[in-house]
């Protein structure tokens, strides 16, 4: 049984984690390529796509008669998303391990 006294701590660490959630979202940067490395996609962790390279090589390749802009699209949204997956991937790791430190009834 949760100690009604206690409450009031636990609100408390509650609000600093999610204090501190808030600053590593911003914090956390990650990058995916695709197409090897012809399209790069730098995220933080809130999913903010902070940057979009695209290597000149695979611009060159869009001249012609017909270029495959759709090869293209397709870079640019594999390594959007891959930045996705990299960013909920390091979110997670980063709340679990603060997660350790705080005594929530249920969590032990």
């Amino acid at each position: 049984m949760v100690n009604p006294l206690k409450i009031s701590e636990m609100l408390s660490q509650a609000n600093q984690l999610q204090e501190e959630v808030q600053r590593k979202l911003v914090q956390t940067v990650v990058e995916a390529t695709s197409g090897g490395g012809a399209v790069t996609a730098t995220m933080n962790g809130k999913k903010q796509l902070l940057k979009l390279r695209i290597d000149p090589a695979a611009v060159l390749g869009l001249s012609g008669d017909n270029p495959d802009v759709e090869m293209l699209e397709d870079l640019v949204v594999a390594a959007v998303n891959e930045a996705g997956r990299k960013a909920d991937e390091a979110l997670q790791s980063s709340v679990q391990g603060m997660l350790g430190g705080l005594k929530l009834p249920g969590l032990d």
